[in-house]
């Protein structure tokens, strides 16, 4: 019964932060899929990043990232520069659109993880977040040693 109930609350859990960023996203009007967002947000994260290299940091087909990078070029969101270190490649750079919708996107992450807290203490908080942190290092650990 409790592997039941750990089961279905974290799937609760992950479905209830998903709703909360999908309707915040809705309100900031932001008209961008979740893989979009997901690079775009990969690219604010990694100054040096390239396709390949959020395409790897995501574990995702480098022609789907390719297909979100275009949509976000088009969108003037993002800019390509000359890889002074590869020839072959191209650094991605955020524009100041694409800074905004970052602005909006951590607007809307703040607001999802206030309105799952709220009535959450400091101390259970911080307990929370050491299991879980646990539990990811738990998988991490034994896929590594696989």
């Amino acid at each position: 019964m409790a592997q039941h109930s750990l089961n279905e609350t974290l799937h609760k859990l992950m479905h209830t932060y998903t709703d909360l960023l999908h309707e915040g996203i809705k309100q900031q009007k932001i008209a961008l899929s979740v893989i979009q967002i997901r690079t775009l947000k990969g690219v604010f994260y990694d100054p040096n990043s390239t396709a390949k290299s959020i395409s790897a940091f995501m574990r995702r087909d480098k022609a789907q990232i390719t297909r979100a990078l275009n949509d976000l070029l088009a969108a003037d969101l993002i800019v390509k520069k000359d890889n002074p270190k590869d020839g072959r490649s191209q650094l991605l750079e955020l524009t100041t659109q694409g800074k905004a919708v970052i602005a909006k996107l951590e607007s809307v992450e703040d607001w999802a993880k206030k309105e799952l807290t709220k009535h959450i203490s400091q101390a259970d908080l911080e307990q929370f977040l050491q299991v879980s942190r646990l539990m990811i290092t738990n998988v991490k650990n034994d896929r590594d040693l696989g």
